[in-house]
């Protein structure tokens, strides 16, 4: 028991040696306005599609921005980097953010981000049941993620790495 409890304190020092590379970038204004700029980007993208209507074109906004931010900021663990020593290995992206730190500017704004586009997709898709519903769907998988209460929390073992304690 005592060895895992000395792992984790070797992770935390060698989490705080250097700064984090991998999760620093999205503190930067530049990547709220790319994040926003992807969203124009995948409605336009959608939009010119032909025969597909306006509703579907925001639903399938919605569903693409939300399935990409669920895989890059909840689903991909570690970091690509070699210099922290396996100190991120278990954590994904956004438990990276801001040293874990909640309710920080950068977690708002990824966090306000799919609300704000959900409700707009609702919006003008009419407020259709249907399309409620399938946009309703990712935007809570991704809110859900972010909360509080699930840092560090692997739903059934998904997503789970089992450390080799020396």
């Amino acid at each position: 028991m005592s060895s895992i409890r000395e792992q984790k304190a070797h992770q935390t020092l060698d989490q705080s040696s250097m700064p984090n590379f991998n999760s620093s970038w999205v503190n930067y204004k530049g990547a709220w306005f790319t994040t926003l700029f992807i969203i124009v980007l995948l409605k336009t993208l959608f939009s010119v599609i032909p025969f597909i209507s306006s509703e579907a074109s925001w639903t399938l906004t919605n569903l693409t921005f939300n399935i990409g931010q669920y895989i890059m900021f909840h689903w991909v663990q570690g970091i690509p980097f070699e210099n922290h020593q396996g100190a991120y290995d278990g954590l994904t992206l956004w438990e990276q953010i801001d040293g874990g730190v909640q309710f920080t500017a950068t977690r708002k704004f990824f966090t306000a981000v799919p609300i704000a586009l959900f409700l707009l997709s609702t919006h003008y898709t009419h407020y259709n049941l249907v399309l409620l519903v399938i946009n309703f769907a990712p935007v809570m998988l991704v809110i859900i993620a972010k909360l509080p209460v699930m840092h560090k929390v692997r739903v059934f073992g998904i997503n789970k790495i089992d450390h080799v304690v020396d």
